[in-house]
């Protein structure tokens, strides 16, 4: 067969049933071998980046790899968003390029890119491949470390003469890797120390990442939490890792975590960091993060352990297995929690300082974004439903008080932070998961970096919804403008959007737009009950800003704009701040 043949029969090989992509004259063989496939099913996307975000949303549904292919030149450079997004947050991707022949290559001709070196700082791996008689082992292991060890995103450049030369088809069963050995099974030493260190902890606290997730340790997190009373941290990437309801998760922590989430883990005596790499907005100011903490450690990836916070007993392995080897030690030896007093006081913090209490009434008569973000919550069945998010604040909203029960039904760009992820991965997230639900929360700005991807979802007839959170700014920006730049409101109104409801119908969507509070609850259930793609465009204030927040530089504990219902369900700590009239107060 041609070497476009076998690029088709090694992804069939690899199970490969769904691929996203768009064509070009570098990839027109790969694309015209494609069209003989009975297996793959091709989703023609709008633009390369969508194409690459919505294979990520499937992977990070599935939990499969995504495939996405695209042309050379700027069908490649296209793509580095979204392999970038992936590699910040472990998503496995397999990303496939085509290529100028390899006669001219460095020459600069038509739709040439260095794409291998371009993407080098953000691929897990990547090849360009030389000879067809490489081809099926370079697939065989691309798949294999995309999607074994800290999963990531790995990059094929495929140079077109080279698929049309010929090829004895032979697909490898084994992957020889010699420098490639991910460590599994943590050392029996470390896990026997970190037990003999849990069973010391009186302030405990689980710190849970997306390594949870991409483990599959679940159930091993919860076994631990429940035999030593150890309450429960999340980051963006693991919510959902652990169940919202509960009565040990204490969900967001970091700069838009909760006040008691916060207050935990700055109070805690040991934080047992599982799958999470002490991010940026997540500790704060590092040199008062958990000063009273020694930190166990465990990460499938060497790299990440020490890199930012001093570790006591690091252990490098698979998360499910080293918390099934922590859990049954413990449970051997007989080992009691001793935190009931700790629980006590962190459920002292929780009751005192809620995400959100309806007594605050900061903008009578307009839609509250919390609030929006609770009925949808209410609104879906956790188990058969995903919530992916743009990013801004929206994301935030969505991440405080929209409750996920089950890994995987909580999909956001976390590292990378990526305006115009959310609704493409939403997309990949549907067609991948069919049988769920898939709400996209959105923000007026995020939305309209891939909003073309409406046209994708509508002749595949991806039944995606798509809640917009529109305040006609960009409201993340838009809010540290309004509390730490002085109101000086720099490039981030949006007074020239369009009618969303217009251009959905543009596309063939269904939608509406409300702009009354009690009008909301219909809406949401509307749009859940429509058939086909939805988009709700909710009218919110751009002076709605985000709450708590710990300011950047500060510690984790200094939080401003928590609720304290001890003195009347008010925000504390707001610094004083000019309104868009110029009036002073405190910061809505």
């Amino acid at each position: 067969m041609t070497g476009a043949e076998a690029v088709v029969a090694s992804l069939e090989a690899e199970g490969v049933d769904l691929v996203f992509g768009y064509p070009g004259g570098q990839a027109i063989k790969i694309y015209d071998a494609l069209y003989d496939s009975t297996q793959i099913r091709h989703v023609l996307s709008r633009h390369e980046q969508g194409a690459v975000h919505e294979a990520d949303g499937y992977a990070r549904a599935t939990g499969n790899v995504g495939v996405a292919i695209v042309t050379s030149g700027p069908g490649a450079t296209n793509t580095v968003t979204g392999i970038a997004t992936a590699y910040m947050d472990s998503v496995p991707l397999v990303v496939i390029t085509g290529q100028v022949p390899r006669g001219v290559i460095g020459t600069d001709s038509f739709q040439e890119s260095d794409i291998v070196g371009i993407t080098m700082p953000v691929v897990k791996h990547s090849y360009l491949l030389q000879t067809v008689d490489e081809l099926t082992a370079t697939f065989r292991e691309a798949f294999h470390i995309a999607k074994t060890g800290r999963p990531g995103p790995v990059l094929i450049d495929v140079p077109s003469d080279l698929a049309s030369d010929l090829v004895t088809f032979e697909y490898p069963d084994d992957v020889d890797l010699p420098s490639y050995k991910p460590t599994y099974r943590g050392n029996a030493k470390q896990v026997k120390q970190a037990v003999a260190r849990i069973k010391q902890a009186v302030r405990p606290v689980l710190y849970v990442g997306g390594g949870v997730v991409s483990s599959g340790a679940s159930e091993e997190l919860a076994a631990l939490a429940e035999l030593m009373r150890i309450p429960v941290v999340t980051t963006l990437m693991g919510k959902g890792a652990f169940p919202a309801s509960h009565e040990l998760n204490l969900g967001s922590v970091g700069m838009h975590g909760s006040k008691y989430a916060n207050l935990a883990m700055t109070e805690s005596d040991l934080v047992i960091a599982a799958g999470a790499r002490f991010s940026d907005r997540v500790t704060g100011r590092l040199d008062e993060f958990a000063p009273h903490a020694e930190v166990i450690h465990i990460d499938i990836d060497p790299a990440e352990i020490g890199k930012v916070r001093e570790v006591q007993i690091p252990i490098v392995g698979d998360l499910k297995g080293v918390l099934a080897s922590i859990v049954a030690t413990l449970s051997k030896e007989g080992a009691e929690p001793a935190t009931a007093a700790w629980i006590g006081q962190i459920e002292e913090w929780r009751r005192r300082h809620p995400f959100y209490h309806p007594n605050v009434g900061e903008m009578p008569g307009e839609i509250v974004p919390e609030t929006v973000m609770e009925q949808l919550s209410c609104a879906l069945d956790p188990a058969r439903s995903i919530v992916v998010t743009e990013v801004g604040q929206h994301q935030m909203w969505a991440a405080q008080h929209v409750d996920r029960e089950v890994p995987r039904s909580f999909i956001s760009s976390g590292g990378l932070g990526t305006m115009g992820f959310g609704f493409p991965a939403a997309v990949g997230a549907a067609i991948g998961c069919p049988d769920k639900t898939v709400v996209c929360v959105a923000g007026d700005g995020s939305f309209q970096m891939n909003s073309q991807e409406m046209a994708t979802a509508a002749i595949n007839r991806v039944p995606v919804k798509v809640l917009v959170m529109d305040n006609r700014c960009l409201g993340m920006v838009h809010q540290w403008q309004h509390l730490f730049y002085e109101g000086r409101y720099s490039s981030t109104l949006l007074d020239a959007n369009p009618d969303f409801v217009k251009l959905a119908d543009a596309y063939g969507w269904q939608a509406e737009r409300v702009e009354r509070p009690e009008d909301v609850e219909g809406a949401l259930a509307r749009m859940l009950a429509a058939e086909g793609p939805y988009l709700l465009d909710v009218a919110i204030s751009r002076d709605q800003n985000v709450f708590p927040m710990v300011a950047p530089g500060k510690a984790l504990d200094d939080v401003i704009g928590a609720i304290d219902v001890a003195v009347g369900a008010v925000r504390t700590d707001m610094p004083e701040t000019e309104d868009e009239d110029g009036r002073k107060g405190g910061a809505l």
